[in-house]
């Protein structure tokens, strides 16, 4: 169920451009100072005591895989960007990666039990789910999202699910599937709900908004949006972060950031909202380019009108629909190896979300490590092509796919 709406809180966009602003510092910088220090000084031993009991008046940080101001302030602002609307205290949670977030929430959550999972999923994630999770005792059952009769059945068949896990936008597939929907089946099975919210970012969606406990970021994408990191976050109201001692169990798999990885993804959400509004306006033009295009075979991208999940976007997604597109040519894989091959402009690279466009090949590359009868059964067919539409100017990224298109 939808949660109620605080509309007191700061916007995205002050959110964002105040981002790296610390609460106090003793020099009075305007900027967040990079600590890079592993470990922080007691005045005495009980200081140290008070701390480690967590004992109010006790020193704020010991050590920097328990915390870092500098993580802090980052943590501090993704948090806020995915509640920005909501009545709710939240805390976020920075990792040094997004897989090392999206593992930690898994195991603190389902150890011992059952992960329900869509089946079109990020390559490392379905490898896990399907190779390494259960050698910690947890189950793993996937299910299309998109058939709201195939989530239910799963509920009930299985009594031993704790944990639902989506992707708001899949990937590379680009379905998109009811969340508020899926989150109040979960609910009313005892299961928590988790989503990963890197494609459509908090610009875009907001799964806590619609019965999300757990929100997940690769915040190597379009959060820190240069390339330049790689990093992940947990985001949750702060009781349930409380509840569920998500961070010991990060303290125990010593997954956090470190404080220059979580100062350069605070530089990159200064401008957050003014890419994804770029993103947004480049990634429709070129979508509705590629949709009348004689040598598309198909086209995926929750701005299109042929969407197959329209209206669930309508509903869901907000100030547009993003810079991420999935297509096919008529010629298959080789039609795409050969368009590939001869782009100039976008890189052909792995990764998304970066100021550049990139573009890539999932069945050999980011999904090379699913098995072939999963990744077919997802929808992440072979001559599927995934492209992330930069801020680049529109015409020019066009132009590009136009003469690697031939």
């Amino acid at each position: 169920m939808m949660l109620t709406m605080n509309k007191e809180k700061k916007s995205i966009k002050t959110i964002c451009a105040q981002a790296d602003h610390p609460p106090k510092d003793p020099y009075g910088s305007h900027a967040m100072p990079i600590y890079q220090t592993s470990t922080f000084g007691f005045k005495d031993v009980e200081q140290g005591r008070r701390f480690f009991a967590q004992e109010e008046g006790g020193a704020t940080h010991s050590y920097s895989r328990l915390g870092n101001p500098t993580v802090q302030q980052a943590e501090k602002t993704i948090a806020a960007l995915e509640s920005v609307d909501l009545d709710l205290e939240t805390e976020g949670m920075l990792f040094g990666s997004g897989r090392a977030a999206i593992t930690t929430g898994m195991m603190a959550l389902a150890a011992g039990k059952r992960i329900l999972a869509q089946e079109a999923l990020y390559g490392c994630t379905s490898q896990f789910l399907q190779e390494e999770a259960g050698r910690y005792n947890i189950k793993v059952t996937n299910v299309d999202p998109n058939d709201l009769s195939a989530v239910e059945a799963a509920l009930e068949k299985y009594d031993d699910i704790a944990l639902v896990y989506l992707e708001n936008i899949a990937n590379p597939t680009m379905r998109v599937c009811d969340i508020e929907a899926i989150s109040d089946m979960a609910h009313d099975a005892g299961a928590w709900l988790m989503v990963d919210n890197t494609f459509a970012t908090p610009y875009h969606m907001r799964p806590l908004n619609w019965g999300a406990d757990l929100v997940a970021h690769s915040t190597t994408k379009y959060l820190n949006g240069h390339g330049t990191v790689v990093g992940g976050a947990l985001v949750a109201s702060k009781k349930f972060i409380g509840e569920t001692a998500m961070h010991t169990y990060r303290k125990n798999f010593g997954g956090i950031s470190g404080p220059f990885d979580a100062w350069l993804t605070m530089m990159g959400l200064k401008t957050f909202p003014l890419r994804m509004r770029q993103h947004n306006e480049n990634g429709q033009k070129v979508a509705d380019y590629l949709n009348s295009h004689p040598k598309i075979r198909r086209i995926w991208y929750t701005g299109l009108e042929n969407h197959p999940d329209k209206k669930i976007i309508d509903r869901l997604m907000i100030n547009g629909y993003g810079g991420m597109i999935a297509f096919e040519l008529e010629g298959g894989l080789q039609a795409g190896i050969e368009m590939l091959n001869r782009l100039k402009l976008a890189t052909l690279a792995v990764s998304l979300g970066t100021v550049d466009t990139l573009i890539q090949h999932p069945a050999s590359m980011t999904h090379s490590v699913v098995k072939p009868e999963i990744r077919m059964e997802a929808g992440i067919t072979d001559g599927l092509v995934r492209l992330s539409v930069g801020i680049e100017s529109a015409d020019d990224i066009i132009a590009d796919l136009e003469q690697a298109l031939g």
